[in-house]
């Protein structure tokens, strides 16, 4: 905890000073009132972020937390447990959807591997990839704790740690995961921390038919009433029913906050974790933008919990961060109505009549 406790004390609010400045220049704008809708409403939230009427989002990072699952064991995905290092290895060498979509916003991909069940010293050795490996994989939620209190919080700081040795680099962070089988502990924190159904949190995943949603309802339930996680304490249900990526990711929020720095939350996984970020310090909400609508079901139902609503719905279902990686756009935009566009004044235009 010698990260995460100070870590979690730097959060601050946004500072309202920074949103009224930003809210009035808006108001004077060359254009109807507030035409631009959400738009402005994320140039507000920017400038309440980074007490700036000038945010920086030049530099862009899309933080790809990866690791494995032992639920994997219990049927609940369509592809195999290989697939995660495979695709780490598909992200650093430039393959992954993911880096194709965060070269077109002029974001960097990191990928850190918290967990992977494979040998990657290879990738960490060259700086490929970094490395906060905690075990190779998570136990099965469906037969125990995931993990243990201890690597709940290794997972969280390490997160943290991300946060910071990207910050002299990084004006906004994007979340990303990996992970075969992810959605199952995600259904399971969702389900837990927003007091839902876990009918309603359990989607298709990889692309699962009905039989095997069933199946990995019932798996997902069985976790929960073996493990009982206590929805007060977000450590104890990430370690309870989580994994190491979404600990990861949920810590990458935290430090990002700390820094004042927007995170862009991607979609089902990332949004899992925000909801450990936000149960271990509800302030830092007011650095997340919410990226996109996952397709997935069960990700609405998260959303509102943390009283988000995303800024796309395309039906996105990959994760990677790629909704995270879309989503740098529309915050560019934003950073640009309030820094680019002139006023009434500044212009010499006229003002509509009252």
């Amino acid at each position: 905890m010698e990260i995460l406790e100070p870590t979690i004390a730097r959060i601050t609010p946004q500072d309202a000073a920074w949103r009224d400045r930003a809210t009035r220049r808006l108001e004077q704008l060359t254009m109807p009132h507030w035409a631009l809708g959400r738009l402005m409403d994320l140039a507000v939230d920017l400038a309440g972020m980074t007490w700036s009427l000038q945010p920086p989002v030049a530099r862009r990072a899309v933080v790809v937390m990866a690791a494995d699952h032992g639920v994997a064991q219990e049927g609940v995905s369509k592809y195999p447990q290989e697939v995660t290092l495979q695709m780490v290895r598909n992200f650093a060498a430039g393959g992954a959807g993911i880096n194709a979509l965060a070269g077109a916003a002029g974001a960097k991909v990191v990928v850190v591997d918290m967990g992977v069940a494979g040998n990657l010293k290879d990738l960490v050795d060259s700086g490929t990839i970094l490395c906060k490996h905690i075990a190779p994989g998570t136990s099965s939620m469906a037969r125990g704790p995931a993990m243990t209190r201890e690597q709940a919080v290794r997972a969280v700081e390490a997160g943290i740690e991300v946060a910071q040795a990207l910050a002299a680099s990084t004006d906004v962070f994007g979340t990303g995961d990996m992970g075969i089988a992810n959605t199952t502990p995600s259904s399971a924190i969702i389900a837990a921390l927003c007091r839902t159904p876990v009918e309603e949190v359990t989607g298709q995943g990889t692309g699962i038919d009905e039989e095997q949603r069933r199946h990995k309802i019932s798996v997902i339930k069985k976790a929960l009433a073996i493990n009982r996680p206590n929805i007060a304490d977000g450590l104890d249900v990430l370690a309870k029913v989580g994994g190491f990526e979404i600990g990861g990711i949920a810590g990458l929020i935290l430090g990002a906050a700390a820094l004042r720095k927007p995170v862009i939350v991607d979609g089902f996984i990332s949004t899992a974790a925000a909801l450990i970020a936000r149960s271990l310090a509800p302030v830092s909400c007011e650095y997340m933008i919410a990226a996109h609508r996952s397709a997935e079901q069960g990700h609405h139902a998260a959303l509102e919990h943390l009283n988000k609503q995303p800024l796309l719905n395309l039906g996105l279902r990959l994760g990677e961060g790629t909704g995270a990686a879309l989503a740098m756009h529309l915050v560019e935009g934003a950073a640009r109505i309030l820094t680019k566009v002139a006023t009434f004044e500044e212009a010499a235009v006229s003002k509509a009549d009252k």
